[in-house]
């Protein structure tokens, strides 16, 4: 290097690297972990900007060298910013105050106070037995009593699945939550285990009468997911005189693994829902101890989104969860419909591919299979993210069930969003663009020749004007409003009251994408300015305030209504043409899609006939 190149360099660098790394630290408001993060990429930038000026002269082979050595550095910082694997404190706040001492049917446990004191959280309770040994993909076993008193400051571990990048979690929420400001913390890597069957209660503190209770199921495909995510904190809800419990369940190949060789092991030949018999094991404990911790086992509402949804739906039709529960919530999924598009198979398909994972790790018996180490076996390439028709937790089709009147439910708050499909076609979009001279190909590929071709032309108008937005419309329509409109539909033809929602909310760019509903129903909304969720203008608080007092209203009362300075919504009437509207304006909304909802319904009759 020339000597005024070399003095280039050190002027250039420092300057650069001080301003690069003052706007960022500025402008994202880092913290420490990722604070050394973007400080290093930022030298690693001025460096890259400055080395490509100096050697810009010299041959390829040394020009390259600054590229080579920002990929490793980058790699390298990347792995050393990354947050730890961490226990999760169930208080948002240092040094939480611990409640008294709570008895339950099996021991003791003590939690702790949330900030203001009005709630008591009990994060990390054992519902079952560890399904560890042998008792992987087995039925849930009733926990054992424990000594002592228990610690339940810190959630337990989430269920074994795919362990995500948190910087890649981190841009997916950057664009989900319509933000430039990263926050790498907010993805700790929560602790993972088979030993996952435990529970959280937030319950308003000083209870004096048995009050009524939401158990909250959540989502992630059946594939991934934590019953310790902010989205549904149950603080806020516990402050409105309810108690909120979520649960973790068994996920992927540990919850939904089916073999012929576990149906004859079970005394009740089942196999391929042990993550919905955790859930039922889990509402027979919240039964059983409900007394103890001020819980109204009369009173018991479930709740839960996407997966979590589809297991409410799956609840309500299950012969186990009779008499477990009083009335359901359901946000954007659902299996009552009369082919399920996702979440749902049948004992031959789910024999067929529990054979095709045997194979895959070369096993001959499940005592070989249980063999294999829990965070190996998590690298199936078999996503098992569907529950079966298995004879014993569900013994018809979830459709059927409501045909024949036995659903468990006695009322139903149910709905979607407008733009549900995001998430899923986006992706793909981003690879491969969808528009008006390839979205008939895709529709024929999805929904075969006929259907495809039929979709197309109910949706020529919208395609012509915006390719992608009708192919991510009739995608929304298919895979979640149809199945809602299914469930809302059947169930109030068997005499249920049913109140039903569209949620259109929009948040920026993308839109009222899958999930985003679930801040505002639960009260988790952030308050201070520098949140991704923080809206200036107040809409999003008084949104949550609303959907907040519905949904614990709902709990209380099976009637989302009970206050006068709500918006009344009116229970859904099959000879009316609207359901609630919950966005920016609340209100009674025209129902859409009707035309494409009779195309699925039609669709589905067409495949039911064997034409696949």
């Amino acid at each position: 290097m020339k000597k005024g190149g070399s003095i280039a360099f050190w002027i250039l660098f420092p300057i650069l690297t001080l301003i690069f790394s003052g706007i960022i630290i500025f402008y994202f408001d880092l913290a420490n972990g990722p604070l050394y993060l973007f400080i290093i990429e930022c030298v690693c930038l001025g460096l890259f900007i400055v080395s490509r000026i100096v050697l810009r002269h010299q041959k390829f082979v040394f020009r390259m060298i600054p590229t080579l050595s920002i990929v490793v550095i980058t790699a390298l910082t990347i792995g050393f910013a990354r947050p730890s694997i961490e226990r999760k404190s169930a208080a948002y706040y240092s040094n939480p105050v611990a409640t008294e001492v709570l008895t339950l049917k099996n021991g003791k446990v003590q939690g702790v106070y949330n900030q203001d004191k009005k709630v008591e959280i009990y994060a990390g309770v054992p519902y079952a037995k560890a399904p560890i040994g042998d008792l992987r993909w087995k039925e849930p076993q009733p926990v054992e009593d424990w000594n002592g008193v228990k610690d339940c400051s810190y959630f337990a571990p989430r269920a074994m699945q795919s362990d995500q990048s948190p910087v890649i979690s981190t841009l997916v929420d950057m664009y989900a939550e319509k933000s430039w400001h990263p926050d790498y913390n907010m993805h700790p890597r929560q602790e993972m285990s088979e030993d996952c069957l435990y529970l959280n209660i937030w319950r308003p503190a000083n209870i004096e009468a048995p009050v009524p209770i939401l158990v909250y199921i959540h989502g992630g495909s059946l594939t991934s997911g934590s019953s310790a995510y902010e989205d549904y904190n149950g603080e806020e809800m516990a402050k409105t005189g309810v108690i909120m419990i979520t649960i973790a369940y068994r996920l992927g190949v540990f919850g939904y693994f089916a073999h012929e060789d576990l149906a004859k092991e079970s005394a009740n030949g089942t196999t391929g829902n042990y993550g919905l018999l955790d859930q039922i094991q889990a509402l027979k404990w919240i039964n059983e101890n409900a007394s103890y911790f001020g819980g109204d086992t009369n009173n018991i509402t479930i709740a839960g989104e996407s997966a979590g949804s589809s297991s409410v739906s799956a609840l309500c039709t299950s012969p186990l969860a009779k008499g477990l529960f009083k009335r359901a919530i359901g946000e954007s999924s659902s299996l009552v419909v009369k082919l399920p598009p996702h979440t749902y198979r049948k004992k031959d398909v789910a024999l067929k591919m529990g054979n095709d994972i045997m194979k895959e790790f070369n096993c001959s018996s499940i005592e070989e299979l249980r063999k294999i180490p829990a965070d190996k076996l998590i690298t199936t390439k078999y996503e098992n993210s569907a529950m079966t028709l298995d004879g014993y937790a569900l013994t018809k089709d979830p459709y059927q069930v409501y045909v024949d009147g036995e659903n468990n439910e006695e009322a139903l708050l149910n709905g979607y969003n407008v733009l549900e499909a995001d998430a899923f076609v986006i992706p793909t979009y981003l690879l491969s663009p969808t528009n008006k001279d390839n979205i008939l190909e895709r529709l024929k590929k999805s929904f075969g020749d006929i259907y495809g071709q039929k979709f197309y032309d109910l949706y020529q108008e919208k395609i012509n004007k915006d390719a992608f937005a009708a192919f991510n419309e009739i995608f929304s329509v298919y895979w979640f409003m149809y199945p809602h409109y299914s469930w809302m539909n059947i169930a109030y033809q068997n005499g249920l009251d049913v109140y039903s929602y569209q949620f259109t909310k929009n948040n920026g760019f993308h839109g009222t994408y899958h999930s985003g509903e679930m801040i505002y129903a639960y009260g988790n909304v952030k308050k201070d300015n520098h949140s991704y969720r923080y809206d200036q203008s107040g809409s999003d608080t008084y949104l949550s305030y609303v959907m907040l007092s519905y949904w614990s209203n709902f709990a209380k009362t099976g009637n989302p209504n009970n206050a006068s300075n709500l918006p009344t919504w009116h229970k859904y009437q099959s000879d009316q043409d609207y359901i609630m509207e919950l966005g920016l304006r609340i209100g009674d909304k025209n129902i859409e899609y009707k035309d494409a909802f009779a195309l699925c319904d039609e669709y589905s009759e067409y495949l039911l006939k064997g034409n696949y």
